[in-house]
Parts: structure tokens; sequence; C-alpha cells
């Protein structure tokens, strides 16, 4: 491309230097003679290699469109593609994680519960030996920690989506009951 522009530019130097002769301007004098100040030969060839080298930009400049044109094409496509890949990945992240029984909705600073790392609107999916296929209610969490004081306890939370695991250790403290944390059933 700046090849045939810098060609185009010498062949409109050239014309210039012929006392101003352009594209249009007459070859030949008022009585129909050809114009003697001037190189004909060499105005004519310049003329024709100006047209000749114009019409192969615009022809390379259609090239460079129509590939520029693919490559945003392809760019799309394969942004498209990867923005349907990472949907697909997070529906079957969503299908591979447990079923949740019950929810932290509450849970007090300095606790057992707050130092453990469990956090407001955790979804309980294990909670020591309690999970969805033995929850019935919540007794059933409470018979775990009292069993369980000074003891950890694995617990697993869905936590915006990934599957979290808490070690928490149910223990006295200067609040009330041994976790610090408030757990509701979930209504499913």
């Amino acid at each position: 491309k700046d090849e045939i522009e810098a060609q185009i530019k010498a062949c409109y130097e050239l014309l210039e230097g012929q006392k101003g002769v352009g594209m249009h301007e007459p070859l030949v004098d008022a009585e129909g003679f050809p114009r003697a100040d001037i190189d004909l030969y060499q105005v004519r060839t310049a003329r024709h290699n100006i047209i000749c080298l114009q019409n192969d930009h615009k022809a390379l400049m259609k090239q460079v469109e129509e590939a520029l044109h693919k490559l945003h094409a392809r760019e799309k496509e394969k942004q498209a593609k990867d923005e349907a890949e990472a949907l697909a990945e997070a529906r079957s992240q969503n299908q591979s994680l447990p079923q949740a029984f019950a929810k932290v909705n509450a849970v007090t600073p300095g606790s057992p519960a707050s130092v453990s790392g469990l956090q407001v609107d955790d979804e309980i999916v294990e909670f020591g030996s309690v999970n969805v296929n033995n929850f019935q209610n919540l007794q059933n969490i409470a018979t775990v920690v009292q069993h369980s004081e000074g003891r950890p306890l694995s617990v697993t939370v869905i936590r915006g989506g990934r599957r979290v695991h808490v070690g928490l250790t149910p223990k006295r403290w200067a609040g009330k009951g041994l976790l610090g944390c408030n757990i509701i059933p979930l209504q499913r």
C-alpha cells in the first residue's frame, strides 16, 4: 500500500514538474497541435501510470477491508464461543454443587464461627455428619455441636456458587452458644 502511494506521488510530482500539467489539462495548444513546452511522452506515461496505480491501490484496499471484516467476524465468533463455553461451564458447576439444607444468616464477630471463616449467606451442605440426606431439623446440628465441643468439625458450604470447606471448632466463648452464628433451615 505504502509503495503504491509513493509511486503515485512520484508520478504526480513528475506532472507538476512539466509546467503544472496535471491529470486533466489539455496536451494540445489552441490550434490543436501538441504542446511544445512539455514532454508529451513523459506526461502521458505518468498519467497512465497514475490511473493504473490508483486502480491497483483501490483493489488492494478492498482486499484489506475484506480481510479486516473476516478478522473481526472470526474474533466475534471466538468471543461468542468463549462466552458459550463459560456459560456451559458455570451451568455444569452449578449442577455439580451438592444441595444445601441450611443457611447462615448471622455471624457474631469474634465468635468461633467468625474465627473459622463462616460468613453470612453461606449455604450449608455438610455440618459434621449432618447432610441433606439425614437432616430433619436444626436439632440435628445442635446435637453435633454439643458432641463436638472442643473438637474441630468439618463444615462444607456453598459461597458465591463455589464449594468451600471450613474447619469449625465449637467452644465456649464470651458470647452466647458454642458457635456464635445463627443457622436457619432452607425451604426447598
